[in-house]
């Protein structure tokens, strides 16, 4: 069984400031420390439990991104995956979900025949949830959102349990197809100390240098890398030129009190309070 993650290096949106944007309206990376997207850690705990269910399944992690993008790439290996493919190319820069989508689908029809994608529901730094269902589309295949539970699976068909706003509903689904994970799914699991040591010095080709050059042929040190061209890509829908939208302003919002109230039992009290909070509309 083949299974493929999209993970996703993404700013810590926790510390914005007033250079996480560019004057293009691209997010400036280099201003932001980068961390593994939390959802997508969901997501390859999901995809390394199906794993676990069969002998000889293979998980691949996919992240497109600059060269450092590799960090989490190593830190997939770390916790279970097997092989890891970096997207990179100056062409892919500024892409919104449609671009990012198209070439991350162009990605995974290269790898062959999969049976599932795994993805996060969304990514911190944009929060729409629309790259995973935007791929499915791309590709032609079934999917599954929200997903929060790995139920049942079979070398036909997946079950997966889907956390929505009111409750769950449980839903079973063909290879291939794509599926999206929940925060509300199990964590990842740990890194293994013995993965470590096996997969730290994994590199892309654009990160080797001389100290490197004695385990270029070793599997362990090779992360796959690919460009635009790799990929065959229309070169009109990828980065700025294939992003129909644009970031207009990014800024940091700080909820700040302004003002309480201090209630006693006292039932006239209790009453102005509630058609206080009805008059504006917050209740009612």
């Amino acid at each position: 069984m083949n299974i493929v993650v999209l993970i996703k290096q993404v700013p810590d949106t926790r510390n914005v400031g007033k250079d996480a944007m560019k004057d293009d309206g691209t997010v400036n990376r280099a201003a932001l420390s980068a961390i593994f997207n939390p959802e997508d850690l969901n997501a390859l705990e999901m995809a390394l439990r199906l794993k676990d269910r069969f002998k000889n399944a293979v998980v691949t992690a996919i992240t497109m991104g600059p060269v450092r993008a590799t960090e989490i790439l190593r830190e997939a290996f770390y916790r279970g995956a097997d092989k890891a493919v970096l997207l990179t190319d100056p062409k892919f820069a500024g892409s919104d979900t449609l671009a990012t989508s198209y070439a991350l689908a162009l990605s995974v029809k290269k790898m062959g025949k999969i049976e599932v994608v795994f993805g996060g529901r969304q990514a911190i730094d944009g929060d729409t949830a629309q790259v995973g269902p935007q791929i499915a589309e791309k590709l032609n295949i079934p999917q599954i959102t929200y997903a929060e539970e790995l139920v049942k699976a079979t070398d036909t068909h997946i079950q997966i349990k889907r956390r929505l706003e009111r409750g769950i509903e449980i839903v079973e689904v063909t290879y291939p197809c794509l599926i999206t994970v929940h925060s509300s799914a199990p964590q990842c699991r740990f890194k293994n100390a013995k993965r470590v040591m096996k997969y730290k010095k994994a590199r892309a080709a654009s990160e080797q240098n001389d100290t490197l050059s004695i385990h270029n042929n070793h599997a362990n040190f090779q992360i796959e890398e690919w460009n635009a061209a790799d990929l065959e890509a229309d070169l009109t829908l990828l980065g700025l030129s294939g992003s129909p939208t644009k970031v207009k302003k990014i800024e940091n919002v700080v909820f700040v009190q302004k003002e309480n109230k201090v209630l006693t039992d006292n039932e006239h009290e209790i009453q102005a309070l509630i058609d206080e909070l009805s008059d504006n509309h917050i209740i009612g």
